[in-house]
């Protein structure tokens, strides 16, 4: 297919957009549809959305839930609904209440309250509005206002579950003769302190949980790995339920182990999770690596599926964050244009970036990176691609998302890692085309754009298997190797002579391995990024103990040579 069709194809993809759109259901950043039911004729169903869309408890006082009820045939809003909204989290009822609006479009007013000492934390709810006259029970406030709701909703991080029901619609007197019932949930945040302990001083770590409260935080000096714990239901019935388990580690990119430019392994109860489900964010705050576990339903279930049936009555979810080597990126920015004129531009920019050592015939993790004008990430962002050979005009790869009835590939930190096979050294065209935002798909954002992708031989990408290593014990390092460190650090002096030190340390049972073989020529091969963690101890900013344990699991699994 020659690039102009491609592009003739994307274009009517576009454009057919409100045929999908109405079919759409799916979580989003603080919204959610529900699948829809048949219903005279009808395939309606609901949407539920949050107002701020992202919310973190402790920074907001009052929220708004909003609860539409339409036909997704004809993107109708049925009038005169009567709802039964339950607001749940964690297996506790939050709130139970009969709600009446004339549009069919229900307004929440959400007042937190915290310290809720009753057992059936309902209980401690209120509710402020009126009975509507012709639909009893059903609490309503004229003139376009809201009912209030005050009690312990969002007062605490998690995903809350929003059932409703529809008792009635189209007249405040007319019952449905089965009761239409949809479940949808939202995500809210809480951050909890952690610090990891070293010698210059305390480290502090933030993880920002969108599902439960963790516990348990341990750093293991081997690995430089972050660990920690959260209740979690591994049965399968309940986890087809589970849109996404959502975790954020923040970690200061001044400690050496996080540094810019490391990338990670993750690990969701010993299963190393999926490439694309952990992002790194180095770009929302200058001093800050936010690492994301954006853990999806088809996630959960394949890592129920490796552990086995004995795993569904587990009612815990261990998470590990391990750093790797750093690496060289290449990278690919250009910016998208309207689809109306194909000359304006749109607000938006978009960033490719790869690892350099990927070529021909891998299987190349490439990072999608969506950016407004000031560099901020665009969020909960809906998108396709297109990859074309420039040689041949033959498009090799193309992706606009899992779900028919949810066109794009949702991005929902505005990053997003695809896989794609590319089968020969040389050039390539990739074509990004953004829908727009949010479960609704907003149109600000929406554009479509073209960046160029030049793809070598690669390099041998296998990582060996990690050999077990010793327990540390207490570690005295010599004052001349902490010096040779900073001076290599600094490029006084070369590898050799940095290598002497650790030959030293070995030798003195400092770091208990093997000594590993040199190369032909006599020279060590230390990576340039492993200068960090030296100049770093040097320093002071980590510890012996730390900076040992380090070069221990560099030396035992083969990541530098002395």
């Amino acid at each position: 297919m020659s690039s102009k069709l491609v592009l003739i194809f994307i274009l009517i993809v576009f454009f057919s957009i409100p045929t999908f759109v109405d079919n759409v259901f799916g979580h989003g950043l603080g919204g959610d549809q529900a699948p829809p039911i048949s219903f005279a004729g009808m395939e309606v169903t609901v949407s539920t959305m949050l107002t701020p869309s992202d919310i973190t408890v402790g920074e907001v006082d009052k929220a708004k839930i909003q609860v539409r009820f339409f036909d997704t045939l004809t993107d109708i809003t049925l009038e005169k609904v009567t709802y039964r909204i339950e607001i749940w989290r964690s297996g506790q009822l939050l709130a139970r209440n009969l709600f009446y609006d004339v549009d069919g479009v229900l307004n929440l007013d959400i007042r937190p309250v915290l310290g809720c000492t009753e057992l059936k934390l309902w209980k401690c709810t209120k509710y402020f509005a009126s009975e509507h006259a012709s639909a009893p029970l059903a609490l309503y406030v004229p003139n376009e206002g809201s009912p209030l709701i005050v009690g312990p909703i969002f007062d605490k991080g998690g995903l809350y579950n929003i059932r409703v029901d529809i008792e009635g619609a189209s007249s405040p007197t007319t019952l449905i003769t089965k009761r239409l019932t949809y479940d949808t949930f939202v995500s809210v945040a809480q951050q909890q302190d952690f610090v990891i302990p070293t010698a210059a001083a305390e480290v502090p770590v933030i993880i920002k949980t969108y599902y439960d409260d963790v516990y348990n935080f341990k750093f293991e000096n081997s690995d430089n790995s972050i660990y920690f714990e959260m209740p979690f239901d591994w049965d399968p019935e309940y986890i087809s339920l589970v849109p996404l388990v959502h975790e954020e580690v923040r970690v200061p990119k001044s400690f050496a182990p996080y540094a810019e430019g490391i990338q990670f392994k993750g690990y969701m109860n010993s299963v190393e999770v999926d490439q694309r489900i952990l992002l790194l964010d180095p770009y929302s705050y200058e001093d800050t690596n936010i690492l994301h576990f954006l853990v999806t339903k088809n996630e959960l279930e394949r890592i129920n599926q490796v552990l086995g049936p004995e795993n569904y009555d587990n009612k815990l979810a261990t998470f590990k964050l391990v750093p790797q080597s750093s690496f060289t990126r290449n990278s690919q920015e250009f910016y998208l244009v309207d689809l109306e004129t194909k000359t304006q531009k749109t607000p938006t920019t978009v960033n490719i970036a790869w690892d350099s050592r990927y070529g021909k015939g891998d299987e190349i993790p490439f990072e999608f990176t969506f950016f407004d004008p000031s560099r901020n990430l665009i969020k909960d962002i809906r998108y396709s691609y297109t990859v074309i050979d420039q040689n041949s005009n033959e498009i090799i790869f193309e992706n606009t998302g899992d779900d028919p009835n949810n066109l794009g590939i949702v991005a929902t930190e505005g990053i997003d890692i695809q896989r794609i096979n590319i089968p020969s050294q040389g050039s390539y065209r990739i074509d990004v085309l953004v829908f727009g935002t949010g479960i609704n798909y907003e149109s600000t954002y929406a554009g479509i754009g073209s960046g160029l992708l030049e793809v070598g031989s690669g390099a041998p990408t296998t990582t060996p298997t990690p050999k077990p290593i010793p327990e540390q014990k207490s570690i005295s390092i010599p004052d001349w190797v902490q010096n040779n460190a900073g001076w290599w650090a600094e490029g006084l002096i070369d590898d050799s002579d940095f290598a002497s030190g650790i030959e030293f340390m070995i030798k003195e049972g400092i770091i208990q391995v093997p000594l590993t073989e040199k190369q032909q020529d006599g020279e060590s091969v230390i990576p340039d990024w492993v200068k960090n963690n030296a100049g770093w101890w040097a320093e002071g900013l980590i510890s012996d103990k730390d900076f040992a344990g380090g070069l221990q699991f560099l030396i035992a699994n083969g990541i530098i040579s002395v």
